[in-house]
């Protein structure tokens, strides 16, 4: 897997949420950037790289989301 396709993956999917134009496409382009920065912290943690918790926290916000989602619940 390529980091930097997924750093660019990561800024693209925050910047297509900050130009949504209602808030349930706003939710799915930060859900898609909290996916991607879990797979970015996952990669860097097998490298031991010092920034892997900072990814793995941008990961987190969005799990609940996930949860809420999945049993048809507005967060």
């Amino acid at each position: 897997m390529d980091l930097n396709q997924l750093y660019f993956d990561h800024q693209i999917s925050l910047m297509e949420a900050a130009q949504s134009l209602t808030c349930d496409l706003q939710h799915q382009h930060e859900f898609a950037a909290s996916l991607i920065a879990g797979r970015i912290g996952c990669i860097q943690r097998a490298l031991n790289a010092p920034a892997a918790p900072r990814w793995e926290l941008l990961a987190i916000p969005y799990q609940a989301d996930l949860t809420t989602r999945s049993l048809g619940l507005r967060a």
